[in-house]
């Protein structure tokens, strides 16, 4: 199993390609009828469009890192599938990193 970063010292799990993201507890996407999409975490908000959003939508606890990565390859087909896969680790990482994500395996 590849571990793509190392475990965090809050325990909030390791990003694996096998691994399920979820939104970390107190964060939540605002209404879909709410324009525009917000990633609401406490004390901030992040807006989201494009590719953020298409990640963040899909951090539910029942998509895999790798399902998430080939949704979006598919979605993204002109681009270069290695491009889309490093792109999306690196936000899912950088999320979690502002502890707006935790990870399950």
């Amino acid at each position: 199993m590849r571990s793509l970063r190392s475990p965090s010292p809050l325990g909030r799990g390791v990003c694996h390609l096998n691994s399920f993201p979820r939104l970390a507890p107190g964060c939540r996407l605002n209404e879909k009828t709410q324009q525009p999409r917000t990633l609401l975490m406490p004390e901030r908000a992040l807006r989201l469009n494009g590719p953020s959003l298409e990640i963040v939508e899909r951090c539910d606890g029942k998509h895999t890192v790798e399902q998430i990565i080939v949704d979006l390859q598919k979605i993204y087909s002109k681009a270069e599938p290695h491009k889309v896969e490093q792109d999306i680790l690196g936000y899912l990482n950088l999320l979690q990193k502002e502890r707006a994500l935790d990870f399950q395996l």
